[in-house]
Order: C-alpha cells, then sequence, then structure tokens
C-alpha cells in the first residue's frame, strides 16, 4: 500500500527552498524546529532520498531535494485548489439569503417577517442589513443584497417593486405641549411654518413629509437625526413636535407619554416597499420571503 507524503512536510521542504533554512520555513508553518525536522526525515525515508543538507551555517536543499520541491509547489497548489472547492460547495449547499432594510421596517417589521420565514427554511443563512431608505435602494442597485425594503414615496428607476405594508406618519407632541391641548386640528401652513424634529435626508419619513408640504413655506428644522428612536426620545423629552410612523409610537399614544396632533388636508399615508433589481421575477430565498410577506399582510 502506497504511502502517502504529508503535506506539512511538503510545505516544509518549499519552505525550506523559499526562506533559506529549516528555522524560518519552521516558524512559518507554525512548527518546532525539532518536530520539523523529524518530519523532514520521515518524508526522506519514504522517498528513499535526502533532500535537504544540513550543515553549521543552515539546511539548503539537496540536488534531488530542489526536484522533489518543484513537484511539492503542484501538489500543494493542487491541494489548495481542493479546500477552496470544497468552500464553495459548503456554500452551494447553504443558501444565503441578505436583506437591507430602512430604520423603521427594520425596528418593527423585519423581526416577525423574518422569523416566519425562518419557520420554513431554516437552512437559509440570513444577513441584515440596516440604512434609510435612500441607502437601501442603492445598496440593491449596488447588487450588496438581494432584496431591500423601503417606506419611501419612490423607488429609484431601474429597480422593481411590491407593496408589502402600508403605513400612516402622525404629528406626535409630549403632553404638555400646546398643540396636545387644541381643540382644533391644525392647518397645513400652520404645521409647515412651525420648527420640528426630523430625519436625515435620505429617510423615508423625511421624504413623505417633504412631499407632503412642498407646496408651502417651511420652517428650518430643530433638529435632524438619523433615526426613529432619537426622534422619539428627542419629542419626549420636550424638544419639539415630529412626524413619526404609528409603528414607532403606537405603544406612547395608548400610555399618554404621546399625543397625536390632528392637521387638516395633511395626508401622510404611505406604503411599505420590497425592491430588487432585474429580473421582474424574484428568485430563490429573497422570492420565497416576499411571497410570504405578502401573503400574510
Amino acid at each position: 500500500m502506497t504511502s502517502w507524503p504529508d503535506l506539512v512536510a511538503l510545505e516544509l521542504l518549499v519552505g525550506v527552498d523559499d526562506r533559506g533554512g529549516l528555522g524560518a520555513a519552521a516558524r512559518a508553518a507554525g512548527l518546532a524546529q525539532p518536530n520539523a525536522t523529524r518530519m523532514l526525515r520521515r518524508l526522506e525515508r519514504q522517498l528513499g532520498a535526502v533532500l535537504v543538507r544540513r550543515g553549521r551555517t543552515g539546511s539548503v536543499l539537496t540536488p534531488e531535494g530542489t526536484v522533489v520541491a518543484h513537484w511539492a509547489r503542484e501538489v500543494l497548489a493542487d491541494a489548495e485548489r481542493l479546500l477552496d472547492a470544497a468552500a464553495a460547495l459548503r456554500v452551494e449547499q447553504q443558501p444565503e439569503l441578505v436583506v437591507a432594510a430602512s430604520m423603521t421596517v427594520a425596528e418593527h417589521l423585519i423581526p416577525r417577517w423574518l422569523g416566519a420565514f425562518r419557520t420554513l427554511r431554516d437552512d437559509v443563512q440570513i444577513q441584515l442589513q440596516v440604512h434609510n431608505s435612500m441607502r437601501v435602494c442603492d445598496v440593491v442597485a449596488e447588487g450588496g443584497c438581494d432584496v431591500g425594503f423601503v417606506e419611501g414615496p419612490t423607488v429609484p428607476e431601474g429597480l422593481h417593486s411590491v407593496a408589502v405594508a402600508r403605513d400612516r406618519l402622525v404629528v406626535v407632541v409630549p403632553p404638555q405641549h400646546p398643540w396636545a391641548r387644541r381643540r382644533r386640528p391644525l392647518t397645513v401652513a400652520e404645521f409647515a411654518a412651525t420648527p420640528l424634529v426630523v430625519r436625515e435626508e435620505g429617510s423615508g419619513t423625511r421624504r413623505t413629509l417633504d412631499l407632503a408640504l412642498q407646496e408651502y413655506d417651511r420652517a428650518a428644522p430643530l433638529l435632524e437625526l438619523g433615526s426613529g428612536a432619537a426622534v422619539r426620545t428627542s419629542v419626549l423629552g420636550g424638544t419639539g413636535p415630529a412626524v413619526l410612523s404609528t409603528l414607532a409610537v403606537e405603544e406612547y399614544l395608548d400610555s399618554g407619554r404621546l399625543v397625536a396632533v390632528a392637521v387638516d388636508g395633511l395626508d401622510l399615508q404611505r406604503v411599505l416597499r420590497a425592491v430588487w433589481r432585474p429580473p421582474r421575477a424574484l428568485s430563490g430565498p429573497a422570492g420565497e420571503l416576499v411571497r410570504l410577506i405578502t401573503r400574510t399582510r
């Protein structure tokens, strides 16, 4: 029966050639030098040839060792290709789903959606990225994810989309704010002229609000913040009014910690969408996820 050479011994032999000595080759392979010496001697016995000449100034390859090192490089390269192929097979056997979601969707909807998906496809590895809606669309267009979920009123050209949920924005203030005691709704003009705590440019919430008030003179924002949670905290602290998703403030309205303010004629309904790159038919785990959401919405 053939006794196959040890790959580490072949790596040591090549290392002696490349690094000019056994000590350096052993360190590169993560071995103590006595162990490396024993492995090379075993290789020499297997092959029936002296491969390394040891002297006072170090170790060098013999002519036979040079020939064997040449073929050892080929064997090691093939072994590396084998490992790469095996890794690729593992990836193919374990599908991956990369999802990008806007802040509001990620905080209030995605956990439930992905939880339901996991009960059906527990073999799929899921990665979630959280951005504002504009950035989610950019990531989708760049191929950085399989599917995105956004709350903005529009979807860029070149992307396909489908409605997955509906949402409504609401004007909120703390109970001590003068608006909380109003008997009549605000006019849109009054509301537009009031400084607000707002989300950053690129968020779906900000875009929906800007479109709704585009025909009115606007006051400069009090604050621009990067998440709905930060805006909500600012409103609770008395910084000023804000517009937030009902998903983000429902429990605060129910408990009385925040008050919803009516604005006559202001339409802040919006559609939440899944977005993806062509082709139009979304396939694989991403398609399964979107179909699950649309069936159960």
